[in-house]
């Protein structure tokens, strides 16, 4: 995909070869003499969807350059340009954010391949939207990217890049844990590692620690020859433990002792062997419930939960319906190899109208479902599941009609607010019609904040601001 990037090198002759080569493959290409005039022109022209900078550069160097574009912009793919004797250089640039680095002379093939794997794990990142990750951030703390949900999944994903901290990602099943966890990996400085996932509610009991620490020749009956543990095959990389509230109590000791000592021993075993693996865990469990009950270790819960993401169900959020579906209709285009336009309005709005009790996964599927059946460029209400239909025809009106709030419904509330008064008092109009309009468009979304806000053109923090001032409280309109 044709990328614009930002060569930075006071080299000429290296700006021009990188140019030529960006170029014949499509891609836009900008250049900077040195890391402060590149800084300068993401701040003012970006952001670039990649930079290609050198580490020693006369005016600023590249590494600080680079701190301050991930600054600006921490989704920009940087790639670090060194010389053989400055690698420790760009080593230490990847621990700051860079994705990769190229060696002098440079190899455009190296280069192309290098793009191609970061604009694949920017695409992870963006596909994480899916999962809209909800985190807590300080007063005034900088979003970044474009809407509200990709901003904090760009935010946590580039905080977790620059450490190697344990991940906890809780979540409904079918809200995109798992593909939380490979966007962490693949945009981490372990991304060169491996990436194990293991569903530890699909493994019994009695094999669970054989298959997460291995075992040794004889070790139990059956256990005919060695057999190397999960753990070990992520050496490097990450380890993503799914369903991790349901493994058992003696699991949870031992799974405990792994994250303070980084050591694991085989079933079977003696000797203790050290591993370099990150920790991801997620589950769809009540923790902090298990844990008053004895059946979780608040110690793990703890070593885990460092920095937890949580994951709302697609129902608390329907106004993610539609980019959701353009995202699986491009996949689907790719797999099946279709030229699907999208929805009509009535598939669209009977999307809309569904609960999703199986979530994001659901929602795949059902979109799966469609391209199979639908026959034209457009999926239509007749290729949806009989249950979607179903529902869409039973609650009747379409999402988007009942939920508009038109110029002529707020001209003729105006109008009926003007009947009532006798003297024309503009501030007392003013707020009366601003109580009924908030009142009218929350009914219409069923009391949801960010579609009201969406919807009416306001920002979230100006409505909110505006219910606490005429004493709305959203909840009252949430339909049972």
């Amino acid at each position: 995909m044709p990328m614009r990037i930002l060569v930075v090198d006071d080299d000429e002759t290296l700006r021009l070869t990188l140019r030529t080569a960006l170029e014949s493959r499509g891609h836009t290409v900008e250049e900077a003499t040195d890391g402060a005039i590149a800084v300068e022109m993401v701040k003012t022209k970006g952001p670039y969807a990649a930079v290609i900078m050198d580490v020693n550069m006369p005016q600023m160097s590249g590494i600080e350059a680079l701190g301050r574009i991930k600054d600006l912009n921490p989704e920009t793919l940087v790639l670090m340009v060194t010389a053989y004797t400055d690698v420790k250089d760009a080593v230490a640039a990847i621990k700051l954010g860079a994705y990769d680095y190229v060696e002098k002379p440079i190899d455009a093939e190296r280069v192309f391949q290098l793009l191609d794997a970061a604009s694949e794990a920017k695409e992870l990142v963006e596909a994480a939207v899916l999962s809209a990750p909800q985190v807590e951030f300080a007063e005034n703390r900088r979003m970044i990217g474009g809407s509200e949900s990709i901003r904090k999944v760009f935010e946590v994903i580039y905080k977790l890049s620059k450490v190697d901290t344990s991940v906890l990602i809780r979540g409904e099943s079918g809200t995109g844990k798992e593909l939380v966890a490979r966007a962490i990996h693949f945009n981490s400085h372990r991304k060169k590692g491996p990436f194990v996932a293991v569903n530890c509610a699909a493994i019994p009991e009695n094999l669970i620690e054989s298959e997460l620490f291995g075992h040794e020749k004889g070790a139990f009956t059956g256990a005919d020859r060695k057999k190397i543990g999960k753990f070990q095959f992520a050496e490097g990389g990450t380890i993503f433990l799914d369903e991790i509230g349901d493994i058992s109590s003696q699991m949870q000791v031992k799974l405990l002792r792994v994250l303070q000592e980084r050591r694991i021993t085989a079933v079977g075993g003696n000797s203790e062997v050290p591993v370099d693996v990150r920790v991801v865990a997620a589950t769809n469990r009540p923790l902090e419930q298990m844990i008053e009950k004895g059946s979780f270790r608040a110690d793990l819960f703890y070593r885990l939960n460092v920095l937890p993401i949580l994951l709302p169900p697609l129902r608390d959020r329907r106004e993610d319906v539609p980019p959701l579906t353009d995202f699986m209709v491009r996949k689907f285009n790719k797999a099946h190899m279709r030229h699907v336009k999208g929805l009509d309005k009535a598939a669209l709005n009977a999307l809309r109208m569904y609960s999703w009790p199986g979530n994001i996964r659901e929602l795949e599927n059902v979109i799966e479902h469609s391209f199979i059946i639908e026959s034209g460029d457009c999926i239509t209400l007749n290729s949806l599941p009989e249950n979607l239909r179903a529902n869409y025809e039973r609650k009747g009106a379409p999402a988007d009609d009942s939920a508009k709030v038109s110029n002529e419904d707020i001209a003729a509330s105006e109008a009926g607010m003007l009947s009532e008064f006798s003297e024309l008092n503009f501030p007392v109009l003013k707020e009366r019609f601003e109580r009924e309009f908030l009142i009218r468009a929350l009914k219409a979304f069923d009391g949801r904040v960010n579609q009201t806000a969406e919807h009416t053109q306001m920002t979230k923090v100006t409505l909110l601001r505006k219910l606490e001032k005429y004493g709305i409280d959203p909840r009252q309109f949430h339909r049972q």
